[in-house]
């Protein structure tokens, strides 16, 4: 099923990835990153669907994971502008686990160590991703930033059945309290929704969509439910405790979620995303059109120079080797051109305009012809995909078996 999450706070890559401590990223010219993700792994408790790098129930390491990212940071800006001052990006993101659970003393900080390093363009965009139940603790930070200009809710649910499944800590009226909160915080709010959830009813979810928009958000992110290996409903799946949803059951929710909110002036962009005119997430459009980014944080993975990054996703792993002088990345792996334009193309494509074609070629030096051998027409032929005036498409039954289609174009 299409849908699946890749979204805000989920970065990373496809490739054959090995243990490294590599040479210095590239930072000058025309391939420094507009782009930078911070990644804040803490949470109230972890979610059993969840297999974002976060620790729940550690809040003593907070500080100690502060001071780490200050040094991280304090580096990149050394290397990037010899200490000349901040870099200048257009977007920056900070996602989680869970930002606003820090105090706001902590959170106080954690914007000072990233104003130390980036300074947001003029019109830039500065997201947050913000737990219902927490939002109203950060506030005070929160306006005393420098500028936050979108919030990202993760409301998942407004069914209290459906909420407590999926192990949220927050009940429908926390939601409906923490967008009016947002709204006044900053200028573009949105809402992330879950679909597919074992026991849910099609009528089950229109009703999350309709509450979703009877709020008036600005954007809403829709995800069918995965089961990821070695989370708890991973296992309980394993048991016979959970259910996955029936595959055409999965589908008819998410051609709901296309055609609500279309119907009610939302752009569907992406194959989760939906947007007003001029709220669509930039940060997360920088990813799909293949622009290099900063990162930083346990987890975190950046793209800069054709070279991927990750660092070490264990907190106390992250930490202990930056304060004792040593590099977090854990993995690392030069993209050969052909590697890299094939990523771009999938990704691309995820974007509802999709790519044009002669375009690619020229940026990537390689054409989409090239790059699916046969899959592209037989692709076309079923209908999956369209290829008219100069550009590549997902149809709409390209949509919903998307995930199948990807495979593909990574290989030829």
């Amino acid at each position: 099923m299409t849908g699946s999450r890749v979204g805000e706070g989920e970065r990373g890559g496809a490739g054959d990835l090995h243990l490294s401590r590599s040479p210095p990223l590239p930072l000058s010219g025309s391939s420094s990153p507009r782009s930078a993700y911070l990644h804040v792994p803490f949470c109230r408790h972890r979610c059993g669907y969840c297999n974002f790098t976060l620790v729940a129930g550690r809040d003593d390491l907070i500080e100690a994971y502060l001071d780490a990212l200050a040094i991280e940071l304090a580096a990149l800006d050394n290397a990037a502008t010899s200490g000349r001052g901040p870099l200048e990006i257009d977007t920056l993101f900070f996602g989680g686990g869970t930002p606003t659970h820090l105090s706001p003393a902590q959170f106080a900080r954690l914007l000072t160590i990233a104003g130390g390093t980036f300074r947001l363009a003029a019109g830039g965009e500065l997201s947050i991703e913000a737990n219902p139940a927490d939002l109203a603790s950060s506030t005070p930070a929160i306006r005393g930033g420098q500028g936050i200009t979108r919030i990202s809710l993760g409301v998942q649910s407004f069914h209290p059945p459906k909420l407590a499944l999926l192990e949220r800590d927050h009940a429908p009226d926390q939601i409906i309290a923490a967008f009016a909160l947002a709204r006044r915080l900053a200028g573009s709010v949105s809402l992330d929704l879950i679909f597919g959830t074992p026991g849910e009813s099609l009528a089950d979810w229109q009703r999350d969509l309709e509450l979703a928009m009877a709020l008036n958000p600005d954007h809403i992110s829709t995800y069918g439910l995965t089961f990821e290996k070695g989370t708890p409903f991973w296992s309980r799946l394993a048991r016979g405790e959970l259910t996955q949803a029936d595959e055409d059951l999965e589908r008819q929710m998410y051609e709901l979620a296309i055609d609500t909110l279309t119907a009610a002036g939302f752009e569907h962009y992406e194959v989760s995303n939906f947007a007003r005119p001029g709220h669509r997430c930039r940060h997360n459009e920088a990813y799909w059109t293949g622009k290099p980014y900063f990162a930083a944080g346990p987890g975190a993975a950046r793209f800069i120079g054709g070279r991927r990054e990750i660092n070490h996703r264990s907190t106390t792993t992250y930490i202990q080797r930056i304060l004792a002088g040593q590099s977090p990345v854990a993995e690392s792996e030069q993209l050969g051109p052909e590697a890299a334009a094939r990523e771009r193309l999938v990704f691309a494509l995820r974007r509802m305009e999709g790519i044009n074609v002669a375009q690619f070629a020229a940026e990537t030096g390689f054409s989409v012809d090239f790059l699916s051998g046969k899959a592209l027409p037989n692709l076309v032929e079923l209908g999956l995909l369209d290829q008219s005036s100069g550009h590549l498409r997902l149809t709409r039954a390209g949509l919903l078996v998307s995930d199948s289609i990807w495979p593909k174009f990574l290989r030829r």
